[in-house]
């Protein structure tokens, strides 16, 4: 066989290659590949006319549209920031005089639920609104006060965390460490759950929630008061209305009184500029507000 046979079945030109009886065929390349080689090409040299392409030493070609990405981002940046002016005034004006006014808190939202989402979602819930272990946010059962300045400061240091000012809060494991025996502790859990739910006092456990009172008054005011309202002055939980952070059943109640409780939040000082933690303070209050 010679280059230049043809192929009998096909009629198109043969190579001259074969192998075991196997005859290669001489197929042209697709015009359409030759099109789109050429359009690449076309593109190619017009890009390099119009755009900057080419290294010159130092400096480099312009194009004869004289773009510059590094101008352009600089203008970007420049417009980005004019357009944040508003975190100026976050910075400046006080908490009453920011959540008066519509058009910033509407700023404060936006930019609050991105940091929210990034910084304190996980624990918190997107909508805030917590789990077992983590504040609901949205509820305004404050532990450490819901002033925006007591808000801040929570922010700011922490709760049991590294920060040298974090605020310091533990419930002591009063059956584990067997400061109460089993009955004292069933007692005044049954008193506990009827400061929320008042209609119990009345019910089959009576005789048990009168004793636990006693207990309560022995071991838990110091912290939590007389009437069991808690105090923004030591975290401790208000245990009258209904809002709970490890669950209101008996059984929850029980495993935190028998065990325990030391939440954790870290300080958000080193983590976050001083205008971020002011948004993520109007945005959490503002959740409650809602």
């Amino acid at each position: 066989m010679s280059v230049g046979d043809y192929d009998p079945y096909t009629g198109q030109r043969l190579t001259g290659h074969e192998w075991n009886g196997i005859k290669e065929l001489n197929t042209p390349v697709p015009k359409v590949v030759w099109f789109f080689l050429g359009v690449t090409a076309l593109f190619a040299f017009v890009y390099w006319v119009l755009m900057p392409a080419w290294p010159l030493g130092v400096t480099y070609t312009k194009g004869l549209l004289g773009l510059d990405e590094r101008e352009i981002v600089r203008e970007k940046v420049v417009e980005a920031a004019r357009q944040r002016t508003w975190t100026q005034r976050i910075a400046q004006e006080d908490y009453a005089a920011i959540q008066a006014d519509a058009e910033l808190m509407q700023k404060v939202r936006q930019a609050g639920r991105t940091l929210f989402g990034d910084n304190c979602a996980v624990c918190h819930g997107t909508s805030g609104k917590g789990g077992p272990g983590y504040p609901n946010l949205a509820d305004k059962a404050w532990l450490w006060g819901g002033t925006p300045e007591a808000v801040a400061e929570t922010i700011r240091v922490g709760i049991n965390s590294d920060h040298p000012q974090t605020r310091t809060s533990q419930m002591l494991a009063f059956g584990r460490d067997q400061m109460l025996d089993r009955t004292a502790v069933l007692n005044v859990v049954a008193y506990v759950q009827s400061l929320s739910n008042p209609a119990l006092a009345n019910g089959p456990e009576k005789d048990a929630i009168t004793a636990g009172k006693a207990v309560f008054e022995a071991n838990c005011v110091s912290c939590h008061g007389p009437d069991g309202k808690g105090s923004t002055e030591v975290g401790a939980p208000d245990l009258t209305d209904g809002f709970w952070i490890y669950g209101g059943d008996r059984q929850s109640i029980f495993d935190t009184v028998w065990g325990g409780r030391q939440g954790y939040m870290p300080a958000w000082e080193k983590r976050l500029s001083d205008v971020d933690r002011k948004i993520l303070t109007l945005y959490v209050l503002d959740l409650g507000g809602k």
